[in-house]
Parts: C-alpha cells; structure tokens; sequence
C-alpha cells in the first residue's frame, strides 16, 4: 500500500480536533482556558499509560444540566489539548443516567452539546446512555425504557406515602441511589476507566464518603472490614444501604424490585477520582455564551426547575405543595405554590444563579393565571411521566394508608366520603376480601392492594426539626441543604407555625 493512504485520513483528522479546541477556545474566557490547560497537565501526570495516551479511559457523568454541561466542555478542551501536544490523547467516556424525570428537552440538550463540541465522530470518544441497569450508546431518539418508568413511579408513591409528600426524599432518595449506580455501572463498562473526572472538591469528595459511612455505621450497613476502602468500598457500603431502604419502603417480601435497586460494586480496586474544581469557574453567569450560543443549552420550561435544569421533578415538588395546602390544610393552591416558589429561590439565591434565571422562574408562577397554568402543566407533566393523576397525587399528600391508616378517616371525609373507614382497615389490615372496595383504593392511590398492605404496616415518617432522631428514610439526607424551616399555617386562618420545606 503506497505510503500517504493511510496518514491523509489520520491528518485530516487531526485538523478537525485543532479546529473544535480553535472553536472552544474562542467562547472560553482566558481564565478558564488557562485553567483547562494546567489542568490537562495535571491529568496527564495522572494517566497510568503517558506513551500511548489512547489506552487511556477517563469517566466523566453527565447529566445535561447547565453545570455538566459546562464541565463536558471544559473536560472536552482537556482532550484536545493534550492530543494538539501529544499527537494523542485520552479515552473519554461520557455517561448519562436517565430517568422517568429527565424531559426530552434534556435529551436535546446532550445531542446539541455532544453536536457542538464534535464527539460523535471522534473515535476517543464514547457517550452512553444509561437506563436503569441497561448500558446503551447515546442517541437522542432512544424511547424511555418502560421498566424504569414503572421502577421510578412506584418508587415515588411509596416513598411519598410514607413521607406524606416531603419534597427531597419523595423525589430525590431513590434517584440519588441510581446516580451513584449510574456510576458504578458506567466506571466498570467494557473493561473499565482508569480514573473518574469530577467537578467537586475534595472537601466535598470527603464529605461524600464520610456521609455514606455514618449512615453505615449509624444502621450496621457497613460491608467486610476489608472491603471498606475506595470507591469499591463506598459503592459496597452504598448497596448495602439502598438493599436495606428499598425492603423498607417496598416490603420484605419484594426481593426481586429490591434486587432491581442494588448498587454495582464491579469497579476497578484503587480507582480515583481527578478533580477539576480548583482549575475552573463554575457561575453559569461566568460563562453564559459558551453554554447558550455555542453549546445551544435550552432553559426549556419543563427541563429547567428552580436549581434543576435537567429534570421536571422539581416543578412537581412545588405542585405537591400547592395540594397540600389546598386539600390538607383548607388554604388555596396558589398559596402554597408561593410559598414554595419563595423557598426555591432563596435556594437559587444560595447557588448564585444568574438574575434573568431567577426572573424566569419568577415570570412563570407569578402574575394573573400563573399558579393555574403550572398546575394544568405539572398534572399533564406527572400523568406523561410517570403516569400519576392529580387524584394519584392528591391522596399521597394525605398519606392515608401508612401507619395503620392515621390519617385514613380525615382523608377519607375530605375526598372520598362514600368510603368507610372501617372497611378500608379491615382490608388493608388483611381481615377481609373485598374487590370492589380494592378497585377503588387501587384507583385513587395508583397501588396495589398489596402495596397499601405494606404502608398499612409501615411508619408515617413526618418532617422534623430534630435532625439524626429518625429512620433509615429520614436519615438519608440528614444534614442536606435542600432544607428550610419556614412559616406558615396549617388551616385557612389558624396560628402560624415553623414547618420544614425541602425540595430543590
């Protein structure tokens, strides 16, 4: 074969990543630039194979919201860098973890930003896409895979159930448990990475690690003595403890959906982690034309929700607040999404979003209609993705099934009087058969006969003042910032008093 045949291709090649870093470097400032090259310095120091840079696989988790999105790039201006050095540079593998929450307007905002940065063709690059415990190639177009949704619904009513619709672990327990599988699954893929790209700190890395292993420690989850250490030892630790809160909220007798949940502990011994957050920025004001003019970021209405701009859920956080008060507590619907509202953007204040994003949230829920135009869009919203009613949501709030049914005859004259309380106890305490009666309840809750029977025996986990006092369930987040004690009333004109908001 005549010399040149091979080499113009590779040359050509070449020449397409000298222009992507030519095109990058122009959006980033100068600052960021020069943090992205001593940074990629760093990380080659760091790479086990410095002769061939290609034998190279490096992790980096994206999840399509304003902040990874930068970091991609930023991790993207890495790769090119050391290959305009080297001639070559590492593998990088970009995970996403999808979930039932996650709108397609996410999903275009990968594709535009994987389209921007010129990832698709390049063969040092490998962007997944993982469903549950399925690993697929990223494609834009890829349906939502139906068992996740049905994981991700069951797994909200029985928690919100279990939480009278408390924000945070409703929507956020269970999906914070599949990230960190998202992962595990992703780090030991098609043999593995060699190191896992991160925009935390190690203060915060440390905080992490420390957090998992008083939760282990506090409820006797912690694995061998010596399978403790790294990140296999945290992710070991980390399955234990999802193994021990899903038989809780789903009952002993679910071995097979609390297997569905485990958390993957197939990962290299000694993998590290490579933190870019002293080399970077991350205001999304410090670098607004990068994210919205050249990656083409969308603040899409559903996508984008107080401090979330890759997930809905969010949103329907501030819609089960709005029923509370207006079905639990005789208030209006537009009070309670105020005071919502308000929590969200003093928590918006906190991460230093830039004031047209704050505006934007502000435009959508205030003025004349608004608070009816989020409630039309949260209830099509749910009923899309996870296909919960607003009557499914409703009873949830009430939690009229958990802890012996509590609150089962309040719930009961307030929204569904043609019920008596001493039929549903008898059936759900298992002293009689009832079909109809299983119909109904089955339609108003969206579960099972047999899942109530597992609330019916299960604690109400109420929001408390007192951290560190509770459950496994509350435990979980413990300490977490999303949190704030606020003042309000619990009846149309009763006294005010403190109560606890969380939610993001």
């Amino acid at each position: 074969m005549p010399t040149g045949v091979l080499e113009k291709p590779l040359q050509e090649f070449d020449e397409l990543r000298n222009q992507a870093l030519r095109d990058l470097r122009e959006v980033m400032s100068a600052e960021n630039y020069a943090g992205a090259v001593r940074c990629a310095v760093r990380l080659h120091a760091e790479l086990p194979d410095k002769s061939q840079l290609e034998r190279n696989v490096v992790l980096v988790a994206y999840g399509g919201g304003k902040d990874s999105s930068y970091t991609l790039a930023f991790v993207r201006a890495m790769q090119l860098i050391l290959s305009q050095i080297h001639g070559s540079t590492f593998r990088m593998r970009v995970a996403t973890n999808r979930h039932a929450g996650m709108p397609r307007a996410v999903m275009e905002n990968i594709d535009r930003a994987y389209r921007a940065l010129d990832l698709f063709g390049d063969p040092e690059c490998e962007l997944l896409l993982i469903d549950g415990r399925q690993i697929k190639t990223f494609d834009v177009d890829e349906p939502q895979a139906a068992d996740v949704i049905q994981r991700n619904r069951l797994d909200i009513l029985m928690t919100g159930h279990r939480t009278a619709g408390d924000a945070r672990p409703t929507f956020c327990n269970a999906c914070n448990l599949s990230m960190v599988n998202s992962f595990g699954l992703a780090a030991g893929h098609d043999g593995g990475v060699d190191l896992i790209i991160t925009g935390d700190s190690r203060e915060e890395q440390r905080d992490y690690y420390l957090w998992v292993s008083r939760l282990a420690r506090k409820f006797g989850l912690q694995p061998e003595p010596g399978e403790r250490r790294g990140f296999k030892g945290f992710l070991s630790a980390l399955n234990n403890i999802s193994q021990a809160y899903f038989t809780d909220i789903h009952g002993d007798a679910t071995s097979d959906l609390v297997a569905e949940h485990a958390i993957t502990t197939d990962v290299r011994t000694g993998l590290q982690f490579f933190s870019i957050y002293d080399d970077t920025a991350y205001a999304s004001g410090d670098h607004w034309e990068l994210l919205t003019q050249f990656l083409q970021f969308t603040f899409d209405d559903l996508a984008f929700s107080f401090t979330e701009s890759d997930c809905g859920n969010p949103a329907l956080m501030a819609h089960l607040r709005a029923l509370k008060a207006e079905r639990c507590h005789g208030r209006t619907y537009a009070e309670g999404l105020g005071e919502y509202v308000e929590f969200a953007v003093s928590l918006m204040h906190k991460k230093e979003f830039p004031p047209q994003l704050v505006a934007l949230v502000r435009e959508r829920y205030d003025g004349e209609g608004g608070a009816e135009r989020m409630r039309a869009a949260m209830d099509a919203y749910a009923l899309d993705a996870y296909g919960l009613t607003e009557e499914h949501l409703v009873t949830m709030v009430h939690a009229p099934f958990t802890e012996k049914g509590v609150r089962l005859e309040q719930f009961l004259r307030a929204e569904q009087p043609g019920l008596v309380a001493d039929d549903v106890h008898a059936l759900l305490g298992g002293a009689r058969a009832d079909a109809a009666l299983a119909a109904d309840l089955e339609r108003i809750s969206g579960l099972t006969v047999d899942q109530l029977q597992v609330l019916y025996g299960s604690s109400l986990r109420l929001p408390t003042l007192i951290p560190g006092s509770g459950e496994l369930i509350d435990s979980i987040l413990d300490g977490d910032p999303h949190k704030q004690v606020i003042q309000t009333r619990h009846t149309a004109d009763g006294p005010v008093v403190a109560e606890l908001i969380s939610g993001r």
